[in-house]
């Protein structure tokens, strides 16, 4: 089970030409200037290093690179719109990098059957609009879905806003085209929603952060496209409010219910300080928020969402609300919940978290977590907000208003330690839709099943036995 260690910067000049020769040479970057904005991502917290980049522009170039990086032990990082929030797409000890982006042919729309084949460089937003050119809806969503790609999103097993109702990336995967560390290609693009022909490989790369394998294509899941959208932006006074809110809203719209946004007030505020044509929607303020989207193939959403705020309102739930009236306020509320993390930046340190509890527990986990931090560190400022639909809290903490940032970031782990312990007692994920990557790396064994991690490492030897494939991340 022992992986071999891969070689690292520098990297000879002879083979570096043998790369250059598999993808062209205005394809492999060598400048220094030219590398660098693939070494540091949006939050800043990983700097890496790196003599090379490559950017390939089919399979059979991402086989030839893994075939010739495994014959001479070069380490490889797979990347794509380089949105991730972990680290699993930064060099960090001096690996060639493999970009995706030129990877971004949508290779069939198969409108009967519901499936889209991407290639791993498609951003996301593009997969969206290609899927609603033909009338269907490709469903995950996020905020970076402008630069982010299908790659990457099942890399990390991307979750979004729409995962209440549609799932995660994994659930949005019908079949996978990879390419193995030593070259072979595994070519698993099924159409199939029942295929019981043994164990389901598709599974161990979605996720894996690019620690088994490339992927290099996928066949996704469309869905017919929703008829009505509508859209409502709810005062209230606390999260157990919106879960009593979140339980009317399921018994009243079902499978209609897509969003259901949690938005702590201070986050709120920092969006609408820090943000950019941002507006409240609410003509008074609240403890606490709630942005909720009912999406239908008939045309009764709206009155399914005035008949859910109209018995929150009589049930003491609700204190405000307001239904956006056209597309372009439903984009405002969005925008309003999308630049939340942006937002946190002006105001210094961020201490970020992307857990998972019970949605019942909530509630509980926002009480107890934010007495914690604030005792740990006086003055520190928790902005929670998320999926409260399927219990994913992106439980931030920012420093304190006039605090040293530097000293403020240097507690990151006794945070971590203090705000894990009560998710784990709860039941839940230290880590629910960004991934594991090397900032939650040395926490894993600590909070997995001794068995699972076992397997997990027996997997990556066989698959990986010379550990080129994004060293040091996730094990």
């Amino acid at each position: 089970m022992n992986i071999t260690k891969p070689a690292i910067f520098p990297i000879p000049s002879e083979l570096i030409e043998e790369f250059r020769a598999i993808v062209g040479g205005k394809y492999a970057v060598t400048n220094a200037a030219d590398i660098a904005p693939y070494l540091c991502e949006d939050r800043d917290l990983f700097h890496g290093r790196s003599p090379l980049v490559l950017r390939p522009g089919s399979t059979a170039e991402v086989a030839a690179i893994c075939k010739l990086a495994t014959e001479h032990r070069i380490a490889l990082v797979p990347q794509g719109g380089n949105t991730g929030l972990v680290g699993g797409q930064t060099p960090l000890t001096g690996e060639v990098v493999v970009s995706m982006l030129r990877m971004d042919k949508i290779r069939d729309v198969d409108v009967e059957s519901n499936i889209m084949t991407c290639e791993a460089g498609v951003v996301l937003q593009v997969a969206q609009q290609r899927a609603a050119d033909v009338d269907r809806l490709f469903p995950l969503s996020l905020g970076a879905e402008g630069s982010c790609t299908i790659g990457g999103n099942l890399s990390t097993n991307a979750g979004g806003t729409a995962a209440l109702a549609y799932g995660m990336a994994r659930d949005l995967a019908l079949g996978l085209e990879v390419v193995l560390s030593d070259g072979r290609v595994l070519n698993a693009l099924s159409k199939l929603k029942k295929d019981n022909t043994g164990y389901d490989l598709r599974n161990l790369f979605i996720g894996a952060e690019g620690t088994l394998g490339i992927i290099t294509a996928a066949s996704l899941r469309l869905v017919p496209k929703p008829r009505a959208i509508e859209t409502a932006y709810v005062g209230l006074k606390s999260p157990s409010a919106a879960l009593k809110l979140l339980s009317i809203s399921r018994d009243e719209a079902a499978g209609a219910l897509t969003s259901f946004e949690l938005l702590a007030d201070i986050a709120v505020d920092l969006s609408l300080r820090h943000g950019i044509d941002i507006r409240d929607p609410l003509q008074s303020k609240y403890p606490w928020y709630v942005l909720m989207e009912l999406s239908s193939s008939r045309d009764d959403a709206r009155d399914t969402l005035e008949a859910i705020l109209t018995k929150g309102m009589e049930d003491g739930i609700v204190d405000d609300a307001v239904i956006a009236a056209n597309r372009s306020q439903r984009q405002a509320f969005w925008k309003l919940r999308d630049e939340m993390s942006a937002a946190q930046k002006p105001e210094g340190g961020s201490i970020k978290h992307d857990i998972s509890v019970p949605v019942a527990a909530v509630p509980a986990f926002i009480e107890e977590a934010n007495a914690a931090v604030v005792k740990l560190i006086p003055g520190s400022r928790p902005v929670p907000f998320g999926h409260l639909g399927d219990g994913n809290i992106h439980y931030n903490v920012s420093q304190p208003v006039g605090g040293n940032g530097a000293e403020f970031l240097a507690r990151w782990h006794d945070v971590n330690a203090v705000v894990f312990e009560i998710v784990l007692r709860m039941g839940g994920s230290i880590s629910a839709e960004h991934g594991i990557g090397v900032l939650k790396r040395d926490e894993l064994p600590a909070v997995k099943d001794k068995v699972a991690i076992e397997l997990m490492r027996q997997i990556k030897a066989m698959l990986d036995p010379f550990g080129i494939m994004n060293p040091g991340k996730v094990l």
